[in-house]
């Protein structure tokens, strides 16, 4: 009777599920062909470069592809002066605060440039538009466009300058500080990653794509007079072979040659963040090799 009961129990157990779980072999899930396993990160062809073939004369340099991940860097963790780069962070303030955009707005002595003692066609008295300011900002980098616009936000230019550095905190650019929204006082600092946030941040707004995309535009800001031509600070966008969906230029002793765009290469959008340059055609230089290096390597 023990005997049987024995083979019973024994029968019992090697028939269980439990026992023919534990002596199976562990199943892999199938992975379909050139997918990375689970928890492994993809690498586009650009983020194998070797980034020793490049020579840049920028001091700080950051390409990123449109994932956000890294293509190219060099130094871009530390805040330096972005002069007129800061009117990116200018622009969108004044879009974000849904502003009567055909407001007129008068050029007075308070737009004057006493920092860097830049000249302007914008004499005292010209009169535009809110968004023929912005675009003249952005264009071509106008230094009194943009103070009037932070003169005129509600409040005034000291409350601009706050959302200026609130958007850049709501942003994420942790390095960076606003003191002027024309990039004139060298205290607009930021670092090379904190730039291209506001990059792509940038590019969600039309109004500034298009701005900084156009190569010319005539304003009347004098009654009764002609018509004042003005042209894109970027030379790039008249190279038939870049594909630029934004871009803005800045210069200022402090901050040398500053350059930043979005551009498409092979169908994938692109950020260049080209920062203290020195000479002023070394920024447009380097996103040229930045650009032929990765061409190369697509």
């Amino acid at each position: 009777m023990k005997t049987s009961l024995l083979f019973c129990c024994l029968t019992l157990t090697l028939l269980s599920p439990a026992s023919h779980a534990a002596d199976s072999p562990t199943r892999l899930a199938k992975l379909e062909p050139n997918q990375p396993a689970v928890g492994a990160t993809a690498q586009t062809p650009w983020q194998a470069l070797n980034p020793k073939k490049l020579q840049l004369k920028s001091a700080s340099a950051l390409v990123l592809d449109d994932e956000g991940n890294d293509v190219y860097t060099k130094a871009i963790n530390e805040p330096v002066p972005i002069a007129s780069i800061t009117k990116l962070m200018t622009a969108m303030v004044i879009l974000d605060g849904k502003l009567d955009m055909n407001e007129k707005i008068v050029i007075t002595k308070d737009d004057r440039d006493l920092i860097q003692l830049t000249g302007s066609r914008l004499n005292y008295g010209a009169t535009l538009k809110r968004k023929e300011m912005l675009q003249l900002a952005l264009m071509s980098s106008e230094n009194r466009a943009a103070n009037a616009l932070g003169r005129t936000w509600p409040g005034g230019m000291a409350e601009f300058v706050k959302a200026m550095n609130r958007k850049a905190l709501a942003l994420g650019m942790k390095s960076s500080h606003f003191a002027d929204p024309a990039g004139l006082d060298p205290g607009n600092v930021a670092s090379a990653d904190d730039v291209a946030k506001m990059v792509r941040a940038a590019m969600r707004y039309p109004d500034i794509r298009k701005a900084t995309t156009t190569r010319t535009a005539s304003v009347y800001p004098y009654k009764g007079r002609g018509d004042l031509r003005y042209s894109n600070t970027n030379r790039l966008l008249k190279n038939k072979t870049w594909d630029i969906e934004l871009s803005k230029t800045g210069y200022i002793n402090e901050a040398g040659r500053c350059l930043v765009l979005q551009a498409n290469i092979e169908g994938e959008d692109v950020s260049f963040v080209l920062l203290n340059s020195f000479g002023k055609l070394t920024p447009f230089g380097d996103s040229n090799r930045l650009r032929k290096w990765m061409l190369a390597n697509s």
